[in-house]
């Protein structure tokens, strides 16, 4: 199976605009998913869509990924089948934005947005998320029609996290909140790939 990730593309066009507020809908090919080692940060989430890349051109000639459709609103992401799908493995959660603890564009494939979800806080949603084991971290990678949809949808999970932010101080007692934290890198891949190149 060929996957193209930097030019041609079998997507269409997303319909989410720059400026477009919650919700946003993205169309979207899913890679799958890999066990990640962290909650935030994208050396948790490089090896897993590098494993995923590699995974789906192994894949037998005529074989498709999923052809998907993710609409991110205020309460997360919801994940739901294009008409033309021909493929039925995939996680189509819905994933709570309170489950989702990192969400980047990926620094290689720059048309793949890949995020991380923490199992423990869909299965539990009224515990607060405190020391996951690597066990309950999933690592979930989408291949965007450009790498420009794959920094909006970075936006769009950023807007998600801010109103969820926002709204959880609204209805909680400030002395009882229990902490949660969130994070989403709204920087290029080529800025975050020359932090890498720093550390290395």
């Amino acid at each position: 199976m060929k996957i193209t990730m930097e030019n041609e593309s079998s997507l269409p066009p997303t319909v989410s605009l720059p400026d477009e507020p919650l919700p946003q809908t993205f169309v979207v090919k899913y890679l799958g998913k890999r066990t990640a080692r962290g909650l935030w940060g994208v050396k948790h989430t490089r090896a897993p869509v590098d494993d995923m890349v590699v995974n789906a051109r192994a894949q037998k000639p005529g074989s498709f990924l999923p052809f998907l459709q993710l609409r991110v609103s205020c309460d997360g992401v919801t994940v739901s089948e294009m008409p033309q799908n021909q493929n039925k493995d995939f996680d189509d959660g819905p994933f709570p934005v309170d489950a989702i603890s990192y969400g980047v564009q990926d620094v290689v494939y720059t048309r793949v947005f890949a995020m991380i979800i923490v199992r423990s806080a869909m299965d539990f949603p009224s515990s607060p998320v405190t020391k996951p084991s690597a066990a309950t971290l999933e690592c979930h990678a989408y291949v965007c029609d450009s790498r420009q949809s794959a920094r909006q949808l970075t936006f769009a999970l950023a807007s998600a996290f801010k109103a969820f932010s926002k709204s959880l101080r609204a209805r909680v007692n400030p002395h009882s909140l229990e902490t949660r934290k969130f994070a989403i890198d709204l920087r290029n891949p080529e800025e975050i790939q020359a932090e890498l190149d720093s550390e290395a």
